[in-house]
């Protein structure tokens, strides 16, 4: 059996789709150590296993916006919790969204495979997708801007994405921000993914908003809270059988089946209530292997953004930026755990081509009804192995985001100060976009202070332990232009072929330190 593997391995690393995918013993001058064509596809499934779990959780998430479903005046009281024909509407857009996920993040692997060459998977992004739907749609509508509007903020930031990545403003955007902020980001969608998990509007309803207090324990059932208020009474309290389903079943259960790193689970936590909602939704379940067509969610646009300037551009600034952000981090941590990186230019082989796939699926991936598609860090280290689903997968999924947090750098207050904040203020503020403000702007004027009394004193007066603080810079070593750029500029014709590969043909390694050296001098002055 391994002789019939190791000659399979051979066959196709000599072949054409060897050397096309840089295996090794392809004979190509850049083939990758270690690569063969079963590990590929072991890695492939692996990484499916890993986030299969964005199928549900997206649609779920994406459709609690409401879709284009419309909500009528006289059930907006309870944001038509109790219309059924409204919920069985939000229950097809569930499906188209199903659906829609599992075409575009199909779709954008492939190609980020093909084309980028990267072992990296598309699909909407966690984080990402809660902030389309519960902060600029809202629940059932009652956010900023209506979803049609949203999905063509999402597709006109893919287009601007795309843009940002062929003239190298995306890279130095991303290095632009502070490592600590970086890190954080993750850490408070991972807090508000938790809190969401956590509350009424589409979680187990273990927390509530309170009147003394931001929240307060909850967990009685809907009908018993206060209708002015939103309170449980004190006798209801933690009474509430679906949340204890929700914590013990959805919870607990999926977290030791996640443990034993036992697939399937999605299955075991999957519960169907009573009703013509959950008949309705068992009925599809029971169909296994089906496809459902998108009907309300396909190419659903509305260009008519005149009445929604602020808010339209409010939403498409925070897809863009976190959408780099994401990508980019994703993108260059998967690339460090590899050994690609450039030290010299901190980039990657294959980044423009990695950036363009992203980019043009964000776009394509709005016109099926999704939020901003991401590159997804499971692609790598597989942390969602084992299916989970359903409401509480949201406190899971956080549980999972949050472990980032030992590699902030809590030693110096001008990092730390600003990556707490962000963490804090995006599940308190319910925003993803006021997170990443308050951290930009207190690292900006912490930091920006020590700069300034240490210029007016001349170096005698900072902080003790300055040596400790996260190196920053907003200079990109060869230039802002990325390569392309630069190759394009000096007249070659094949100026989308990397550099390198030409050196390892006809220079050496002294050639290529030529080559390097002047493309770092060109970059600084072109």
């Amino acid at each position: 059996m391994y002789d019939w593997v190791h000659r399979t391995n051979l066959w196709v690393a000599r072949s054409p789709i060897g050397r096309w995918f840089l295996l090794e013993n392809s004979g190509h001058p850049r083939e990758r150590k270690g690569s063969s064509f079963f590990t590929e596809i072991r890695a492939g499934l692996a990484t499916f296993f890993a986030m299969a779990y964005i199928i549900s959780v997206n649609a779920t998430i994406t459709s609690d916006s409401g879709g284009t479903c419309i909500c009528p005046p006289e059930s907006q009281a309870d944001l038509c919790n109790s219309n059924t024909a409204y919920l069985l509407c939000v229950q097809e857009v569930n499906r188209d969204i199903v659906t829609a996920t599992a075409a575009i993040a199909a779709l954008g692997t492939f190609f980020m495979g093909l084309l980028a060459n990267l072992p990296v998977a598309l699909a909407p992004g966690m984080g990402l997708n809660a902030y389309f739907a519960y902060t600029v749609v809202g629940y059932h509508g009652s956010g900023m801007i209506p979803y049609s509007v949203a999905l063509t903020a999402v597709f006109v930031e893919g287009f601007v994405f795309l843009g940002l990545t062929l003239l190298g403003i995306r890279q130095w955007l991303a290095r632009a921000l502070p490592a600590s902020i970086k890190l954080a980001t993750g850490i408070g969608i991972g807090l508000y993914l938790t809190l969401i998990g956590l509350s009424y509007s589409v979680g187990i309803g273990l927390v509530t908003g309170a009147v003394d207090t931001p929240i307060e324990l909850a967990g009685c059932a809907s009908m018993l809270r206060d209708p002015t208020t939103g309170l449980c009474p004190d006798s209801a309290k933690m009474r509430n059988p679906t949340m204890w389903i929700g914590i013990f079943c959805g919870g607990i259960l999926t977290a030791c089946l996640m443990l034993y790193r036992i697939k399937g689970a999605i299955i075991i936590v999957t519960y169907f209530p009573y009703t013509e909602l959950g008949d309705s939704m068992f009925d599809f379940f029971k169909k296994v292997v089906t496809f459902h067509p998108i009907t309300h969610t396909l190419v659903a646009q509305d260009w008519d953004i005149a009445k929604h300037r602020g808010q339209f551009g409010l939403a498409f600034i925070t897809f863009l930026y976190v959408d780099i952000l994401n990508t980019t981090g994703t993108l260059y941590s998967m690339a460090r755990f590899a050994g690609a990186i450039d030290e010299r230019t901190q980039d990657f082989e294959g980044s423009a081509l990695a950036y363009i796939v992203d980019a043009v699926c964000v776009s394509i991936g709005s016109l099926f009804g999704t939020p901003p598609i991401a590159a997804f860090i499971e692609s790598g280290a597989g942390i969602s192995e084992g299916g989970m689903t359903g409401l509480t997968s949201c406190v899971t999924v956080g549980a999972l985001m949050c472990k980032a947090a030992a590699e902030i750098n809590w030693r110096y207050y001008g990092d730390s100060i600003p990556a707490f904040l962000t963490i804090a203020i995006m599940p308190f503020t319910y925003s993803i976009a006021y997170g990443l403000i308050a951290g930009i702007l207190s690292y900006i004027v912490l930091n920006g202070t020590v700069w300034v009394i240490e210029k007016i004193t001349d170096g005698r007066i900072m902080p003790p332990n300055k040596d400790e603080k996260d190196p920053w810079t907003w200079r990109i070593a060869g230039g802002l232009f990325p390569p392309w750029v630069r190759r394009l500029a000096r007249g070659k014709k094949d100026f989308w072929r990397p550099e390198n590969e030409d050196v390892v043909h006809s220079g050496g390694l002294e050639a290529q330190k030529h080559m390097e050296k002047r493309e770092m001098t060109e970059g600084n002055t072109v």
